[in-house]
C-alpha cells in the first residue's frame, strides 16, 4: 500500500506531506482546489510523462516522494532485481521523482538512479489511476481481447504463450516463401552474374598469400641485374686480398706473439678467429646467392600479368586473396540457392502450410479458452452489476474469428492469425430485458459506463494484484441510489486493495475509511493548495458542504452525521 506521500512545489502545490492507510480513502474539496494534482504526483510516481509546465511557478525542480509498503511475494520484488535495483522485500520501498524547469526528469527507486522505462515498469505494478478516459476506453473494442485474457490469464495465458511461439514460426516461414516468390526476375539476373564471377574466380586458380609471394619475385626479378653487380662486388671484396686474406694474415700474426701474453692476447685472437669463420660462411652465402639470381625478362612479364590478374579480382571482389575466395564460397551457396530456387520454394510453402496448419489448431484451442473465460467474465460483471443498480443488465463477450480476403481458409472462412491469435472480441450490452445485445458506446449513458467500468475493474483486481487502485471522479453523471452503490462497491474493493476516489458525491465520501480535503488558499499573493486529513468533526463539516453547498446549517450537519452513521452500519 502507499504509506506516505511529499510533493514539492508542483503546480499550486508548495509543500504537502500526507500519511496514508488501508482501506478506501476519499479526496474531496471544491472544484478547481487542486485533486487532481495529487493524481498527477502519483501518475508521475508511477512513471508518467511530466512537463515543465507542472512545476510551481518561481521555482527551480518539483519533487515527488512515495513510500510503498508490500509483501514479500508481490512481483514488483523481482521486476526490481531483474533491474539491478537492490531491495528488501522485508522493508518499504520509496520511489521519488524530480520534475525541472528546463523539462528534465530525474528518477530515483530506493535511492539509485533508474530511467523512465524502468520507471513505468514498476510503478504499473504499484499504481492503477481511472479517470473518464477509462470510460471512454470500454468503448474501444479493440481493447476489449486484451481485457479478456488479463481477466483469463491462467486459462487463456499457457495457451497463449504455446500459439506466440508457433506465430513466431509461421511469420518467419511466411516472410521466407513471400521473399523468394517475390524475387524471381532478380533471381535470374543475379543467377548469370554470380555464374560468370565464379568462372572468373575458378580460372584465376588463387592461392591465400600468393600475391604477397609475387610482389616479392617481382622486385627481385625487376632488379635482378643490379643485384648481380652488387652481390658479385661484395663477394669478390669479402672473399679477396682486402676481406677473408687480411683476416687470416691478422690472426697468423698473433699466433705469433700469442705465446709472449696469452692471458690478453688469446681472448683477441678468438673473437677474430670466430669473426673469420663468420665471413667465410657469409662469402659462401654470397657465392651461392649469386649463383641463384636469374636474369628473365619472359619470367617477370609472367609475374607481372598474374599480379594484374590479381589486381583486377582484387577490386571487384575483395581486397585480398582470402576475401575474393570467402565472396566466392559465399556466392556459390546462393547460386546453388537460386538453381534450386523451386524446389526451395515448395519446401518453404510445405513448412510453413504445416506451421500453419499447427497455429491454427492451436489458435482453436486459445479461442475455446477464451469463450469458457468469456462466459465466466460476462457472469462476473453481471453479478457486480447487480450490486451496482443495474441488475437488469446482460453483458455478453462476444468472440468472431479475424477474416481477411487475402488470409487463410479456415473453417469455411478466409482468417488471418494476428500475434494475439484469429479472435475479435467485443463487450456487448443490454440494460433492459427484451432488448437486444449491442456495443456499449451505442446504449450505455456515462453513467452506465462508470458502473460497467467500476464492475470490471472490481473483477480484475483480484488478479492484477496492483495494491493502489485510483478513481478520478468515475461517479461523474450518477447520483441517488446507484451513486450509493458505487460508494459500497468501492468500499468493498478496499479489502482486496487500497483504494483512493476524488469526488464530488457526499455518498461515496461517508463510506470511506480516510477522508482528505484539498483547499487552496491565497498566501502573501501566492495560490498554494493544502491537504489535510479529517477527524470525525471535520468529516461531518465537509459532509455538510458536499450536501448543501456554500453555506452549512444545523440540518445539512445533522444530515451529514447520520449518513456517517449510516454509512458506518453497512461497513459494519
Amino acid at each position: 500500500m502507499l504509506v506516505t506521500l511529499s510533493i514539492r512545489n508542483l503546480a499550486v502545490v508548495e509543500a504537502v506531506d500526507v500519511h496514508f492507510y488501508k482501506g478506501f480513502h476519499v479526496l474531496s474539496g471544491e472544484t478547481g482546489a487542486g485533486k487532481s494534482i495529487i493524481i498527477d504526483a502519483l501518475g508521475l510516481i508511477a512513471g508518467g510523462r511530466g512537463s515543465a509546465d507542472l512545476v510551481r511557478y518561481g521555482c527551480d525542480k518539483a519533487e515527488m516522494e512515495a513510500l510503498f509498503e508490500l509483501p514479500v511475494n508481490h512481483p514488483v520484488w523481482s521486476t526490481l532485481e531483474e533491474q539491478g535495483i537492490k531491495a528488501n522485500p522485508e522493508e518499504h520501498l520509496l520511489i521519488r521523482r524530480e520534475l525541472t524547469i528546463q523539462g528534465k526528469s530525474s528518477s530515483r527507486i530506493n535511492g539509485q538512479m533508474v530511467n523512465l522505462t524502468m520507471l513505468r515498469e514498476v510503478g504499473e505494478q504499484l499504481v492503477n489511476i481511472h479517470g473518464q478516459h477509462e470510460h471512454q476506453s470500454l468503448l474501444r473494442a479493440d481493447r476489449h481481447l486484451a481485457l479478456l485474457d488479463t481477466f483469463g490469464d491462467s486459462v487463456i495465458g499457457p495457451v497463449k504463450a504455446l500459439y506466440r511461439e508457433r506465430y513466431n514460426a509461421f511469420v518467419k516461414a511466411e516472410k521466407e516463401v513471400r521473399e523468394l516468390q517475390s524475387s524471381s526476375q532478380k533471381a535470374y539476373q543475379l543467377l548469370d552474374m554470380y555464374r560468370f564471377q565464379l568462372e572468373e574466380i575458378a580460372a584465376a586458380e588463387l592461392k591465400l598469400g600468393e600475391d604477397e609471394l609475387l610482389a616479392e619475385e617481382r622486385v627481385k626479378l625487376s632488379h635482378s641485374e643490379k643485384m648481380m653487380d652488387g652481390i658479385s662486388g661484395a663477394y669478390e671484396l669479402l672473399s679477396g686480398r682486402g676481406g677473408l686474406d687480411t683476416v687470416n694474415n691478422v690472426l697468423s700474426r698473433l699466433n705469433d706473439v700469442q705465446s709472449y701474453d696469452s692471458k690478453h692476447l688469446q681472448p683477441i685472437a678468438e673473437q677474430i678467429q670466430s669473426a673469420f669463420y663468420q665471413l667465410e660462411d657469409a662469402a659462401f652465402q654470397l657465392r651461392s646467392y649469386r649463383e641463384d639470381i636469374e636474369f628473365n625478362p619472359g619470367k617477370l612479364h609472367e609475374v607481372e600479368q598474374r599480379l594484374n590478374q590479381i589486381t583486377g579480382l582484387q577490386r571487384k571482389y575483395g581486397d585480398s586473396i582470402e576475401q575474393i575466395l570467402e565472396y566466392y564460397s559465399r556466392i556459390e551457396q546462393e547460386t546453388d540457392l537460386l538453381e534450386n530456387k523451386d524446389e526451395r520454394l515448395e519446401q518453404l510453402i510445405a513448412k510453413r502450410d504445416e506451421l500453419l496448419s499447427s497455429l491454427l489448431e492451436i489458435a482453436e484451442e486459445l479461442t475455446e479458452a477464451r469463450e469458457i473465460c468469456a462466459e465466466e467474465l460476462a457472469e462476473q460483471v453481471e453479478q457486480e452489476l447487480k450490486d451496482l443498480q443495474m441488475e437488469r443488465t446482460s453483458l455478453k463477450v462476444r468472440i468472431d474469428p479475424i477474416e481477411d480476403p487475402r488470409g487463410y481458409e479456415y473453417k469455411g472462412l478466409k482468417v488471418r492469425p494476428t500475434k494475439q491469435g484469429i479472435d475479435n472480441a467485443e463487450f456487448l450490452i443490454s440494460p433492459n430485458p427484451g432488448e437486444p445485445l449491442r456495443p456499449l458506446g451505442k446504449i450505455a449513458s456515462g453513467g452506465e459506463l462508470s458502473r460497467i467500468m467500476l464492475a470490471m475493474k472490481s473483477i480484475f483486481a483480484r488478479h492484477d494484484q496492483i495494491p493502489v487502485l485510483i478513481f478520478d471522479e468515475v461517479d461523474t453523471g450518477v447520483s441517488g441510489r446507484a451513486a450509493q452503490s458505487i460508494a459500497e462497491k468501492l468500499y468493498r474493493l478496499s479489502s482486496v486493495c487500497q483504494v483512493f476516489s476524488i469526488t464530488h458525491l457526499p455518498q461515496v465520501a461517508c463510506m470511506a475509511d480516510h477522508q482528505y480535503l484539498i483547499e487552496k488558499n491565497v498566501h502573501d499573493g501566492r495560490t498554494m493548495t493544502q491537504i489535510e486529513g479529517l477527524t470525525e468533526e471535520g468529516r461531518v463539516k465537509e459532509l455538510a458542504r458536499m450536501l448543501g453547498g456554500v453555506e452549512i446549517t444545523e440540518k445539512t450537519l445533522h444530515h451529514a452525521q447520520e449518513m456517517l452513521n449510516l454509512a458506518e452500519g453497512k461497513k459494519a
